[in-house]
Protein backbone atom coordinates (compact mmCIF):
# COMPACT_ATOMS: atom_id res chain seq x y z
CA UNK A 1 0.00 0.00 0.00
CA UNK A 2 2.96 2.15 0.71
CA UNK A 3 4.65 1.44 -2.47
CA UNK A 4 1.41 2.38 -4.85
CA UNK A 5 0.64 5.75 -2.45
CA UNK A 6 4.22 6.67 -3.33
CA UNK A 7 4.16 5.77 -6.90
CA UNK A 8 0.64 7.92 -7.38
CA UNK A 9 2.49 10.80 -5.94
CA UNK A 10 5.52 10.91 -7.92
CA UNK A 11 3.29 10.36 -10.44
CA UNK A 12 1.41 13.27 -9.91
CA UNK A 13 4.27 15.54 -9.13
CA UNK A 14 6.16 14.45 -12.12
CA UNK A 15 2.90 15.41 -14.21
CA UNK A 16 2.95 19.10 -12.29
CA UNK A 17 6.47 19.49 -13.15
CA UNK A 18 5.81 19.12 -17.02
CA UNK A 19 2.88 21.57 -17.08
CA UNK A 20 4.12 23.48 -14.92
CA UNK A 21 6.56 24.46 -17.09
CA UNK A 22 5.99 26.96 -19.53
CA UNK A 23 7.80 27.92 -23.00
CA UNK A 24 10.38 30.92 -23.41
CA UNK A 25 9.19 33.38 -25.47
CA UNK A 26 11.39 35.01 -27.59
CA UNK A 27 11.41 37.80 -30.12
CA UNK A 28 12.06 38.12 -33.52
CA UNK A 29 14.66 40.35 -32.65
CA UNK A 30 16.05 37.69 -30.12
CA UNK A 31 15.65 35.15 -32.39
CA UNK A 32 17.91 36.89 -35.07
CA UNK A 33 20.44 37.49 -32.46
CA UNK A 34 21.46 33.83 -31.54
CA UNK A 35 23.71 32.37 -33.51
CA UNK A 36 25.19 29.15 -33.70
CA UNK A 37 29.14 28.85 -34.33
CA UNK A 38 28.16 24.56 -35.54
CA UNK A 39 26.20 26.00 -38.31
CA UNK A 40 27.40 29.10 -40.19
CA UNK A 41 25.36 30.51 -42.91
CA UNK A 42 26.99 29.78 -46.30
CA UNK A 43 25.76 33.11 -48.49
CA UNK A 44 28.24 31.96 -51.13
CA UNK A 45 29.00 34.51 -54.79
CA UNK A 46 26.51 36.93 -54.97
CA UNK A 47 26.47 38.91 -58.26
CA UNK A 48 26.03 42.84 -58.25
CA UNK A 49 26.25 44.66 -61.66
CA UNK A 50 27.01 48.36 -61.34
CA UNK A 51 23.95 49.06 -64.27
CA UNK A 52 22.63 46.58 -66.89
CA UNK A 53 21.93 48.88 -69.09
CA UNK A 54 24.35 51.67 -71.02
CA UNK A 55 23.50 54.28 -73.40
CA UNK A 56 26.18 54.71 -75.75
CA UNK A 57 24.07 57.53 -77.48
CA UNK A 58 25.04 58.69 -81.37
CA UNK A 59 27.66 56.15 -82.78
CA UNK A 60 28.95 57.18 -86.43
CA UNK A 61 28.72 54.70 -88.54
CA UNK A 62 31.16 52.32 -89.24
CA UNK A 63 32.86 53.25 -85.73
CA UNK A 64 33.57 51.52 -82.69
CA UNK A 65 32.48 52.60 -79.66
CA UNK A 66 33.24 50.94 -76.64
CA UNK A 67 31.47 50.50 -73.05
CA UNK A 68 31.95 48.92 -70.03
CA UNK A 69 30.07 47.14 -67.41
CA UNK A 70 31.32 46.39 -63.57
CA UNK A 71 30.62 43.35 -61.81
CA UNK A 72 31.15 43.08 -57.64
CA UNK A 73 31.30 39.86 -55.46
CA UNK A 74 29.18 40.91 -53.02
CA UNK A 75 29.04 37.61 -51.82
CA UNK A 76 31.25 35.46 -49.49
CA UNK A 77 32.80 32.71 -52.42
CA UNK A 78 34.78 34.08 -55.57
CA UNK A 79 32.41 34.65 -58.22
CA UNK A 80 33.20 33.51 -62.25
CA UNK A 81 31.57 34.34 -65.15
CA UNK A 82 31.34 30.94 -66.70
CA UNK A 83 29.88 32.23 -69.70
CA UNK A 84 29.21 35.66 -71.78
CA UNK A 85 27.78 36.19 -75.32
CA UNK A 86 26.29 38.85 -77.20
CA UNK A 87 23.26 39.01 -79.41
CA UNK A 88 24.93 39.71 -82.62
CA UNK A 89 28.51 40.09 -84.13
CA UNK A 90 28.53 43.55 -84.13
CA UNK A 91 29.45 43.40 -80.05
CA UNK A 92 32.59 42.34 -79.36
CA UNK A 93 32.99 40.85 -75.41
CA UNK A 94 36.40 40.70 -72.78
CA UNK A 95 35.89 39.51 -69.23
CA UNK A 96 38.70 38.04 -66.98
CA UNK A 97 38.27 34.22 -66.47
CA UNK A 98 39.69 34.87 -63.27
CA UNK A 99 37.69 34.17 -60.40
CA UNK A 100 36.02 38.00 -58.26
CA UNK A 101 36.98 37.77 -55.30
CA UNK A 102 34.43 38.37 -52.63
CA UNK A 103 34.43 42.66 -51.94
CA UNK A 104 36.41 42.75 -55.87
CA UNK A 105 34.74 44.30 -58.41
CA UNK A 106 35.85 43.47 -62.43
CA UNK A 107 34.86 44.54 -65.67
CA UNK A 108 33.32 43.60 -68.51
CA UNK A 109 34.32 45.64 -71.91
CA UNK A 110 31.63 45.89 -74.74
CA UNK A 111 32.99 47.43 -78.35
CA UNK A 112 29.98 48.07 -80.55
CA UNK A 113 30.58 48.14 -84.02
CA UNK A 114 27.71 50.57 -85.79
CA UNK A 115 27.26 48.89 -88.46
CA UNK A 116 23.39 49.55 -88.87
CA UNK A 117 21.71 52.78 -89.18
CA UNK A 118 18.94 54.46 -86.67
CA UNK A 119 18.41 52.97 -82.85
CA UNK A 120 20.06 50.16 -81.87
CA UNK A 121 19.38 47.51 -78.43
CA UNK A 122 21.93 45.11 -77.77
CA UNK A 123 21.99 42.64 -75.59
CA UNK A 124 24.60 40.45 -73.73
CA UNK A 125 23.50 37.32 -71.60
CA UNK A 126 26.03 36.73 -68.99
CA UNK A 127 25.91 33.54 -66.29
CA UNK A 128 28.00 33.36 -63.19
CA UNK A 129 28.05 30.99 -60.98
CA UNK A 130 26.07 32.96 -58.10
CA UNK A 131 22.50 32.09 -60.27
CA UNK A 132 20.93 29.88 -62.22
CA UNK A 133 19.15 32.89 -64.26
CA UNK A 134 21.84 34.25 -66.78
CA UNK A 135 21.96 38.42 -66.18
CA UNK A 136 20.93 40.10 -69.21
CA UNK A 137 22.94 43.38 -69.88
CA UNK A 138 22.24 45.55 -72.89
CA UNK A 139 23.20 48.44 -74.72
CA UNK A 140 21.40 51.30 -76.60
CA UNK A 141 21.89 53.95 -78.80
CA UNK A 142 21.72 55.26 -82.69
CA UNK A 143 23.96 54.77 -85.51
CA UNK A 144 24.06 58.14 -87.25
CA UNK A 145 25.30 58.14 -91.16
CA UNK A 146 27.38 61.46 -92.31
CA UNK A 147 26.08 62.29 -95.63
Amino acid sequence: MKKSIFLMMLTIMSVTIIFAQSPVKTTKSEESKTVSTDTEVEIGPKAEWAATIIDLGEVQFMVKKDASFTLTNTGNHPLLITSARASCGCTNLKYSQEPILPGKSTELSVTFNGSGNGAFRKSITVQTNASENPTILQITGKVVKNN
